[in-house]
Formats: C-alpha cells, sequence, structure tokens
C-alpha cells in the first residue's frame, strides 16, 4: 500500500502458507497479486499469480478478480501448468474466503 487511505493501482500483495487437507498439511502455496484497477466505494481488481507445492510436482495458476467492501467475490484461477505428476495440468482453481486468514481451495484438474 502507498500509505494513502485507501488501496491503490499497482499495490501489491505476497503470502505464503501451507495447504491442508483435513487438517493434514499436503504441501505449500505461495502467491503474489498485483491491484489493477481500483473503483468507488471500496472496489479493486486483484491479478494473481501462484505456485502450489505438492511432493509430487507443483501446479502454477493465475487470473484476477474482484475485491468489494463484502470481499473477494467468486474466484476462479486458470491453471496455466505444471511440474512433475502434473507437467500436463490444466483446469482451474476454485476459491472461496471462510475467514480473514483461511481460504477454501478446489483444484479442478484435467491431466
Amino acid at each position: 500500500m502507498d500509505g494513502s487511505s485507501g488501496p491503490s493501482q499497482g499495490d501489491e500483495f505476497v503470502i505464503s502458507g501451507n495447504l491442508l487437507r483435513g487438517g493434514v498439511t499436503v504441501g505449500t502455496y505461495s502467491q503474489i497479486c498485483t491491484l489493477t484497477r481500483t473503483a468507488p466505494a471500496d472496489e479493486f481488481d486483484l491479478q494473481c499469480a501462484a505456485d502450489l507445492a505438492f511432493p509430487l510436482g507443483q501446479l502454477t495458476v493465475q487470473g484476477r478478480f474482484t475485491v468489494t467492501g463484502a470481499g473477494p467475490g467468486n474466484i476462479d484461477l486458470a491453471i496455466t501448468g505444471g511440474t512433475g505428476r502434473y507437467r500436463t495440468a490444466h483446469g482451474t482453481v476454485h476459491g472461496d474466503n471462510v475467514s480473514d486468514t483461511e481460504t477454501l481451495i478446489t483444484v479442478h484438474l484435467i491431466r
């Protein structure tokens, strides 16, 4: 953020953490998002690129979504590639924010 009263174009958010399934760590993720559009009433768009790392390979995903005062809407990102077991992967990743610190993701993988 640039220190102004709200988000501005070009702001970046960098996050990383563990991927869990049933409370068990199955991998890690890292993500960088760039704010690409701002609008009145606390609305903005984020363009994100992420990496989901699993023991047998990685998935790369990217896409854009809108965030409003109520939070992000639908988060649907394209799987753009992979390594190892996922080297021919394509499909989508859907995200649902369930809290300020947790996002439930569903990977729709076509190999």
